[in-house]
């Protein structure tokens, strides 16, 4: 049956009259999108009858929506210019207008641009609801989804001569960013035309969809490069006949070759001849993780953690892979970092001003100098780990690892695995995977060998092997590993004794026996004591929170104790007394009965008469002045004269230390 379109358009024409005069329409004749739409613009206070040309964006917005829909409108135009193709010479006019409903784009005939019936599409013009009133453009913008509008249908009586279609354009989040738009005479309406305005835009959405993804892409592929050429690992990528065929920078420089004698080698020549088969033709056909392999440098050999994983394409062919390579120093340096394996400790915390004291000091800055093995002999507790902590960081190798091992505390049979690590499966209950030594997480920096004296005698051959050859060779394997360790052992036996009973292999001794320093005994360095306590006290004033005051007759009493605890005696007896002093005083009678019980002619004093008397006896506390006034001077020579750090350091005011500097008469 054939439609009458122009019985229908006076029909329409009829119910807009009726509308705009008293608000009433007939359901059956006007569309629900358009009935909404007059609705809307009723209440929006559109004038039906209003003549003038729609409101515009000035030329600074125009040019603002135009930067800011760039994409948009580039991806845009060639569908458009093809569309005014079908059209031309119709009248129609084909527009892109933004999510607000400005005029972006437009192809027209020229002598359409004279046509009254389109004097509204120009540059900026606005074709929102609010502003035009009912039309395909605001319309589409408002329901989101194409429309066409004809004659009557529009609110505006200005439009009744127009025929719109138009579609939103949406992106990726379903967003309207902008509408494409076909208009013509209303006489020219035809329902293929808003197919054919759907079909464009179906068309821009694809091409804004790719051109996302090519974007995506890109991002990935800049985040890719970025991390394949900043990555501290070696990174070789290789193809499926494990050609290289790129690698990063990091493997450049690992193996000191130029790129053109890299590229195009296979993988496999990159590895030494030493290296296994398996670790030489490192399969990319599976993945496979910290294989130790052997690669040729320019600088010799690197020893080497190798991880892969094969390149497979959408069906499932390996098409390459990626080799990974981690230096075994890096993964050393890292074990030891989260090992807590550094030196923390300096020469400047070896306290005292004995001459004892300060002899071994002179000798541990010598060695330290040195790259000799050392060896500390002292009673436990004199602080042999302090010294080599201090050589450590004395030496050129401080900005290596300071690995410690006390060979006492160890099970005999295990001594060996800690020391020089072991392959997986080389024993029952062998890590997977094997475990570094404690020589290769030294390697580098410093093995320190506490209790050297108590090593079972089947080890002290191992370790002199290793001493001897600077090469290490792991439980469960023949492969050497080069180790550069400084080594530092520490006794409280009489080694020279324990050679002639059999008990220390006698070249051993002599290997570690280069620089040989005596820590004294506290008991003969026994005027270091009252810097000592004060030392130890004000660390626990800091840690604790709190302020101390002692007994001049406590420093009487520690002097004459024997102390065979020694200094680690001294501190923990210290920490004890300070827990049991009353209102912030210790006491005598806060010692232990083994150090109070040594001078029984010292007669304590009563709480009481201690904090009435406190401050009148001078001549009581000068030992107690005279070690802080050497705290202060010996401060001040580690912090070069800043007050600030001594003032920290001790746990008062900068001004207190100058009163103090003052009162002791110090120099600064």
């Amino acid at each position: 049956m054939k439609v009458d379109t122009l019985s229908i358009s006076k029909r329409i024409h009829a119910e807009w009259q009726k509308f705009v005069t008293n608000g009433k329409y007939d359901t059956g004749i006007v569309r629900p999108q358009i009935a909404g739409s007059w609705l809307r613009c009723q209440r929006a206070g559109v004038d039906p009858y209003d003549a003038r040309l729609h409101q515009a964006l000035d030329e600074e917005g125009l040019n603002r929506v135009l930067n800011e829909n760039e994409k948009l409108i580039k991806i845009a135009r060639p569908f458009m210019a093809n569309l005014h193709k079908f059209v031309e010479g119709s009248g129609f006019v084909v527009v892109l207008t933004n999510e607000n409903g400005n005029i972006m784009e437009m192809f027209c005939d020229n002598d359409t641009l004279q046509n009254p019936m389109t004097q509204n599409f120009f540059p900026g013009a606005s074709w929102h609801e609010e502003e035009a009133g009912t039309n395909a453009i605001g319309t589409a913008l408002v329901l989101g989804e194409p429309i066409q509008v004809s004659g009557a249908e529009h609110f505006c009586q200005k439009h009744h001569c127009l025929t719109c279609s138009a579609a939103p354009i949406f992106d990726a989040n379903g967003k309207i960013i902008g509408i494409l738009d076909m208009s013509g005479a209303s006489h020219a309406s035809h329902l293929h035309t808003l197919g054919i305005v759907v079909a464009a835009t179906e068309a821009i959405m694809a091409q804004l969809r790719i051109q996302q993804k090519n974007y995506e892409l890109a991002l990935v592929n800049n985040r890719l490069t970025n991390f394949f050429n900043t990555v501290s690992d070696g990174v070789i990528i290789v193809d499926k006949d494990e050609i290289v065929i790129d690698l990063n920078p990091a493997a450049k420089a690992m193996l000191g070759k130029a790129a053109q004698n890299i590229l195009g080698t296979p993988v496999s020549r990159l590895f030494d001849y030493r290296s296994s088969l398996k670790e030489r033709k490192l399969a990319i056909n599976k993945p496979y993780t910290d294989v130790e392999i052997m690669v040729d440098t320019q600088d010799g050999l690197c020893y080497c953690l190798a991880s892969g994983e094969p390149i497979v394409n959408g069906r499932g062919e390996i098409t390459g892979g990626f080799i990974i390579l981690r230096p075994i120093k890096q993964v050393q340096n890292l074990v030891n970092r989260f090992s807590g394996y550094n030196a923390t400790l300096q020469f400047s915390d070896i306290i005292g001003e004995s001459a004892e004291i300060k002899e071994a000091i002179r000798l541990a800055k010598l060695t330290a100098t040195t790259t000799s093995n050392v060896l500390l002999q002292g009673e436990s507790g004199t602080g042999k780990e302090i010294f080599a902590q201090a050589i450590h960081n004395g030496s050129a190798k401080s900005a290596g690892p300071f690995v410690p091992l006390n060979c006492g505390a160890i099970p005999r049979e295990l001594i060996g695995s800690e020391l020089f690590g072991y392959e997986e499966g080389a024993f029952t209950g062998a890590k997977r995977g094997g475990k570094l030594g404690k020589f290769e997480l030294a390697n580098g920096g410093t093995l320190f060998l506490d209790e050297i004296g108590d090593m079972p005698f089947e080890q002290q051959t191992a370790l002199l092997r290793v001493i001897q050859e600077k090469k290490v060779a792991r439980l469960g394997s023949d492969k050497m590993v080069p180790v550069n360790v400084r080594l530092i052992c520490a006794t409280n036996k009489n080694l020279r004794q324990e050679v002639e009973k059999g008990i220390f292999r006698r070249d051993l001794f002599y290997r570690l026996n280069v620089m040989s320093i005596h820590i004294p005994a506290l008991c003969h360095r026994k005027e270091d004591i009252p810097l000592l306590f004060m030392h130890f006290l004000e660390k626990l004033c800091r840690d604790w929170g709190c302020k101390f005051y002692v007994e001049p007759e406590v420093i009487d009493c520690l002097k004459q104790y024997s102390w065979p605890g020694n200094v680690r005696e001294l501190q923990n007896m210290i920490e004890r007394a300070a827990n049991l002093a009353e209102n912030g005083i210790i006491a005598v009678r806060n010692l232990p009965a083994e150090v109070y019980g040594v001078s029984s002619h010292i007669q304590p004093v009563s709480i009481m008469q201690t904090v009435q008397d406190f401050n009148c006896r001078e001549q009581r506390q000068e030992l107690v002045r005279d070690a802080e006034r050497r705290l202060i001077i010996r401060l001040l020579n580690m912090h070069a004269g800043n007050v600030s750090y001594v003032a920290r350091e001790m746990g008062v005011s900068r001004k207190t230390v100058y009163n103090k500097m003052r009162v002791y008469a110090i120099q600064n």
